[in-house]
């Protein structure tokens, strides 16, 4: 019996530091998982943890019993075999849970991929946003609205004041620059020397052209 109760102390020993770095490896993953995976990784290792206590506790009551100076019997072929058992049964326990640590340290791992593509995407929209306006900011005025009407019929009228006459043609679209934005894009229909007219792409809605309003060639983005 003692040299069973040395195997198991042996094996239970090499379990308690098996689970000790299964413990420490999940709980570095948990910092970084979504809130959800967060709980049920938290509760994997509060199992993990009362695992260990268990196991230490049967690791000192087999240590603290002390061992008779005097030689003993050896084990018997039933014991060896309960032995035998017993420590199969603790290996395939340290199996499953270094396979539930893999587990977690996986799931921690594709968060941290999903949490930096998000991240990665929402950064590339800012700085598109942020390229855009600096565009629209810094492009040079094509022409200057001098009036707008609205005709029932032909719809709305822009007549400009066309400041870059190289780069304006008919066919040409710009758009009404408003600090950093666009309030609209207008296509000039006619060109005459006094002047261009065009007719808007889009109705205005509640904001119209006013006089003095820039027109620029807008980003193609």
């Amino acid at each position: 019996m003692d040299t069973m109760k040395i195997l198991l102390g042996a094996t239970v020993a090499l379990l308690i530091g098996a689970l000790a770095m299964s413990w420490n490896g999940m709980k570095q993953g948990v910092a970084t998982a979504p809130p959800d995976d967060q709980l049920r990784m938290k509760q994997q290792i509060e199992e993990l943890n009362l695992e260990m206590q268990r196991l230490k506790a049967e690791r000192e009551a087999l240590t603290a019993r002390p061992v008779a100076p005097a030689p003993t019997p050896a084990p018997s072929a039933a014991e060896l075999e309960e032995a035998k058992a017993q420590l199969a049964a603790k290996d395939a326990e340290l199996q499953q849970l270094a396979n539930d640590k893999s587990k977690a340290e996986r799931k921690a791992r594709v968060a941290d991929d999903e949490n930096l593509l998000i991240n990665r995407r929402e950064l590339e929209s800012r700085n598109q946003e942020m390229r855009r306006a600096r565009e629209i900011s810094d492009a040079l005025v094509m022409a200057v609205v001098k009036e707008y009407q609205e005709d029932p019929q032909l719809g709305g009228v822009v007549v400009m004041d066309i400041k870059m006459p190289a780069y304006v043609q008919v066919g040409s679209v710009l758009g009404i620059r408003k600090k950093t934005g666009i309030l609209g894009q207008i296509k000039i229909t006619d060109i005459t020397p006094e002047g261009a007219i065009g007719s808007p792409m889009a109705s205005f809605g509640e904001f119209k052209p006013q006089p003095g309003d820039e027109l620029i060639v807008p980003p193609q983005f």
